[in-house]
């Protein structure tokens, strides 16, 4: 099977920097609650799922569709609440939970409370990313615990071994590197199950290929998986 095969029976969506987001099952339930917006039940949609699943990426996608903004650390943690709603219909703050549980001041839960209410009132939306559900979230604030809890949640899995192989061929492709299928089923069998991992693992085979003048097969991918868990270890 040639390796340009097995990315066909996935859908292509376009990210705001032109990289395409795969479409899976493990992600097919998030990306149809993107496709609904603005048609969303409230004003807040929680995207969760482990590192390296592909959060940040489906962000940068609804980024791109509703032609919103992300909304930094320093706005987040700021003496005075951002309020993006004259400019942009939607924002996206990543990493929640982990922001949660760095606010000693109780500042970033003010600053969300007085976010979500606008929100709701100007008939905007904030997409908010997260290793975990709002149920498992550290909060001060009981207004904002109760209104994060109602908000509408949707999972994304770990990628599985099909779209792992996918993103393998399209971020070789992407540097136009041919690789051929059967090496590409040895290294998605043998690394972690992360986009991340993935990106780590295309710029080593890369870099090594170039350096030793060599085709990307099984012996070379193996070696950089040997290097890859020795820089680990």
């Amino acid at each position: 099977m040639p390796p340009s095969q097995l990315v066909l029976e996935f859908d292509h969506r376009p990210s705001l920097d032109g990289a395409d987001f795969l479409v899976a099952p493990c992600n097919s339930d998030a990306v149809a609650w993107l496709d609904r917006w603005p048609d969303w039940p409230g004003p807040t949609l929680v995207v969760s799922g482990p590192a390296g699943c592909g959060k940040s990426h489906l962000a940068e996608v609804f980024l791109g569709t509703s032609g919103g903004v992300r909304l930094s650390r320093e706005e987040l943690f700021g003496e005075a609440p951002p309020h993006p709603w004259d400019e942009f219909r939607a924002c996206v703050i990543e990493d929640v939970d982990a922001l949660l549980a760095s606010d000693a001041s109780d500042r970033l839960e003010e600053n969300l409370f007085h976010l979500y209410n606008t929100a709701r009132e100007d008939g905007r939306h904030i997409l908010l990313t997260a290793a975990t559900a709002p149920s498992r979230w550290q909060f001060q604030l009981a207004d904002l615990a109760s209104r994060m809890k109602s908000s509408g949640v949707v999972e994304i899995g770990t990628p599985d071994d099909a779209l792992i192989a996918a993103v393998l061929v399209k971020q070789f492709a992407d540097r136009q590197l041919k690789v051929d299928s059967d090496a590409i089923t040895f290294v998605q069998a043998r690394m972690e199950r992360s986009f991340d991992a993935v990106s780590e693992l295309v710029e080593a085979a890369d870099r090594l290929a170039l350096s030793e003048r060599r085709r990307i097969t099984r012996p070379l991918l193996a070696k950089v998986l040997e290097d890859i868990e020795s820089r680990k270890a």
